[in-house]
């Protein structure tokens, strides 16, 4: 099976017991897993899909006898893919995979079921029955769709393994996050507590309807979880305003809205009716999100990292727009709060969180914290 391109020939490996008068050779895992996150960059940018076939056999990979059956399997493999296509180890002397690239657009159903029907005719028509059946075959389809609906995350594990590598390698900084975070909520909720008195106190008095604000929101992975903070909008309200400016905000075609009587102005609504006199106040102060805090305790959310967003904005996401919920957990702060806020496009805010996924460390987090007092008591792009 050939590369996509000859750069990529050094990263081949020569198949585990196949005889020598084999040319046939596969991607070694590592270079495999990169080709696949390079895939879903190409796919994000082109809007073509790519398919990711695995053949799990388990660890019989490895073993002498089985190198004839391995070649069997790569024959077939290259009878029933492109020179375009990939073949390459998913992991290491277990799990062969084939990413078959660039899938026509015109029907994401049909495409995937021919490639499919074919790999697996072809495969039967190369092994025995016996062999056949100790395959594993799975199909996975980049994008894929996302029900947030569910409880389970929308995402596709499988095709994100360069992710779940990074995610083992800061295993010790990800335990550092999390007592950083439940130290962090503890300690904010009990000092705050005061005002977490008084601002309820406030709201029950000058507007009918409950205390919190509570949202469903996407978190990390795709998975939604129930949103805090206190309510700052009159009950029953429509959110077709905002639904709207937002679907135009990731499109890109927002324009700013007049910012405390500067003429800089703000992406995002700052004359909405639908907040009331005390709510206006909560979010100018950044007071509303005291209450997430108590998702940050429960390990829905972090200290720092992106903004959750609700299910009708990512529902508007370009592909590559994702990401920012797939590389972090979301936060009540960030390198948006503290460098941006609402004075960036969309766009922009997700080059920042996607920034932050990439060279997050303890004392990144540390740093954001320290500035984000500074950035709400201004109020810069607060409303």
């Amino acid at each position: 099976m050939n590369a996509r391109s000859s750069s990529t020939v050094t990263a081949m490996s020569p198949i585990s017991g196949a005889s020598s008068s084999s040319n046939q050779s596969i991607l070694d895992a590592e270079a495999f897993r990169r080709m696949i996150a390079l895939e879903r960059k190409r796919s994000e940018r082109s809007r073509k899909p790519f398919m990711l076939l695995l053949l799990d056999m388990g660890k019989q990979f490895s073993s002498e006898r089985n190198a004839k059956m391995l070649e069997k399997i790569l024959s077939a493999l290259s009878r029933s893919s492109r020179e375009t296509d990939i073949t390459g180890w998913y992991a290491k002397d277990c799990v062969i995979g084939v990413l078959f690239t660039e899938i026509a657009v015109g029907d994401s159903n049909s495409i995937p079921s021919t490639i499919i029907a074919r790999a697996t005719a072809t495969l039967r028509n190369h092994l025995t029955s016996k062999q056949f059946d100790e395959l594993n075959l799975s199909f996975h389809v980049f994008p894929e769709d996302w029900d947030h609906e569910g409880d389970q995350r929308p995402s596709n594990p499988t095709l994100y393994p360069d992710l779940s590598q990074r995610e083992n390698d800061r295993k010790w900084f990800r335990g550092m996050k999390r007592m950083m975070d439940l130290l962090g909520s503890a300690i904010a909720l009990l000092l705050f507590l005061p005002i977490f008195l008084l601002v309820a106190v406030a709201i029950k008095a000058t507007s009918k309807g409950p205390v919190f604000f509570r949202q469903r929101r996407i978190g990390q992975h795709g998975k939604s979880f129930v949103f805090l903070k206190f309510r700052s909008m009159v009950v029953n309200n429509d959110a077709a305003v905002h639904k709207e400016y937002v679907q135009q905000l990731i499109a890109g075609k927002a324009s700013k809205q007049p910012s405390n009587g500067s003429g800089e102005g703000v992406y995002k609504l700052t004359a909405d009716k639908r907040i009331t006199p005390v709510g206006a106040f909560l979010r100018k102060t950044s007071m509303d999100e005291l209450p997430q805090f108590i998702n940050v305790l429960k390990g829905e959310m972090s200290l720092v990292g992106p903004r959750p967003p609700v299910p009708y904005e990512v529902e508007a996401y370009d592909i590559w727009h994702r990401r920012r919920l797939l590389e972090a957990k979301p936060g009540i702060t960030g390198l948006w709060q503290v460098g941006g806020r609402s004075h960036v496009k969309f766009d922009d805010m997700v080059r920042l969180d996607l920034q932050y996924a990439r060279t997050w460390s303890p004392w990144m987090d540390i740093k954001i914290l320290a500035r984000t007092p500074g950035a709400v008591v201004l109020g810069n792009g607060a409303h």
